[in-house]
């Protein structure tokens, strides 16, 4: 191993040692203590056979597609990371100085995989129509695929131009100078975020003053948890699903409110889905993981920086180096991989972490009952997938699955009996 690469390689490991670590300490493993009440979950107790049979018809439609698309995806970055074509496109449409090359190059490599995957995701949405989740125009649909698309873009821009100009100002150590980059932008991202994109897909309006926003604000002042607004989200104008969230820190913190969820749900049920999501920046899961995200972003440009300095793979992709925009399809095909081959450890940690979550919202409420009927309500409208197969189960769920969420209140509710 020649000495350039072992500082990376030793980066590499301590960042990724890190990583688990803080995803060790930081993740409840058993959101209702080691020695707590077990009750197994069970999809026939609390979902008749008319519902489980309309969700599993509605998920035979959507599985398909959906799969398709991430193998579609998938493939299309591997041929262009992997084989001379990336280089070809890159050479092909950009032309001029280097950053035009790595901004218009880097941009269009990662458009394409997105492009070929549109036909399928269309073909999902006519699903999401004909069993009444989705309420978008089709203009109103291909607006917000333009939307994600510009968000996309603007990433992989900065993204793309900054690593190819990091490289060519400090060919040796750029995967150090990169990997403090790649952990700013994640923090940057995070809280930009709520206040950036968020409008950019919603319209925001202040809850009226009523009973229910005095609730939640209470509710949040019980939790010690300090919220400027309650905001209600116009999403009744492209979906039926029955959500909210707490977004933002410090003085951007706020409430916001599906008005899906405020037409459809009892305040009850709203304050029960509220103090789930207040569970959330109660144990700082948005900080930790953000403090995740920037570690392994780092960890992954150090990583970079190996698969980079490898001749036989730059041979592969027809370029020269890191400095060199022809680079960037293996690049991008390289997130691209590692990103699904981290998906199901990331979506354990996140289910554990939602876990807790509605832990929190039953020792907010103490509603045991109102929470199962609300979870109840929740998988019925949603169409929520209640008894997944393994795999998705794996690389998919980033929450609990209704029937376990069920299961875990009336484990609370043992608990805490008497």
């Amino acid at each position: 191993m020649t000495a350039p690469r072992l500082p990376a390689l030793v980066a590499f490991l301590v960042l990724g040692a890190a990583l688990v670590a803080l995803l060790a300490l930081t993740t409840p493993w058993h959101p209702l203590g080691a020695n707590a009440p077990r009750v197994a979950a069970d999809v026939h107790r609390d979902f008749t056979p008319a519902e489980i049979a309309r969700e599993n018809a509605f998920h035979r439609q959507t599985r398909p597609p959906g799969y398709a698309a991430v193998v579609l995806g998938l493939v299309a970055a591997a041929v262009l990371g992997l084989t001379p074509l990336g280089a070809k496109v890159v050479e092909r449409l950009g032309r001029g100085p280097w950053p035009v090359r790595a901004a218009i190059g880097g941009l269009a490599l990662a458009l394409f995989p997105r492009l070929l995957t549109v036909p399928l995701d269309a073909r999902t949405e006519v699903v999401l129509r004909r069993y009444g989740l989705s309420t978008q125009t089709w203009a109103g649909w291909a607006v917000d695929q333009a939307k994600g698309a510009l968000v996309g873009s603007v990433l992989v821009v900065v993204a793309t131009v900054g690593l190819v100009g990091i490289a060519r100002v400090a060919p040796r150590t750029w995967w150090a100078w990169g990997a403090l980059a790649a952990a700013a932008l994640v923090c940057v991202v995070s809280y930009a975020y709520p206040v950036v994109v968020e409008p950019l897909f919603n319209h925001f309006t202040p809850l009226p003053a009523g009973p229910l926003r005095t609730e939640l604000l209470g509710l949040a002042d019980r939790a010690g948890v300090p919220v400027k607004e309650v905001l209600v989200a116009d999403a009744s104008r492209r979906t039926t699903a029955l959500n909210a969230y707490v977004s933002g820190y410090g003085s951007t913190r706020r409430i916001v409110l599906y008005d899906t969820l405020l037409n459809d749900a009892s305040p009850k049920e709203v304050e029960l889905v509220v103090a789930h999501e207040l569970g959330h920046v109660k144990h700082h899961d948005v900080r930790n993981g953000t403090v995740a995200g920037a570690l392994g972003a780092a960890a992954a440009v150090a990583g970079l920086y190996l698969l980079l300095t490898s001749p036989a793979l730059l041979r592969r992709a027809g370029a020269d180096g890191p400095s060199d925009p022809r680079v960037l399809g293996l690049v991008l095909f390289a997130i691209a991989a590692a990103t699904l081959l981290t998906s199901p450890a990331q979506c354990l940690v996140s289910r554990r972490i939602e876990a807790r979550a509605d832990v929190h919202s039953l020792d907010l409420t103490g509603d045991v009952d109102t929470f199962v009927a609300s979870e109840k309500r929740l998988a019925v409208t949603n169409l929520s997938d209640l008894d997944p197969d393994p795999v998705t189960y794996a690389f998919f769920f980033t929450h609990p699955t209704s029937p376990e969420r069920i299961a875990l209140a009336r484990a609370w509710g043992e608990q805490h009996a008497g």
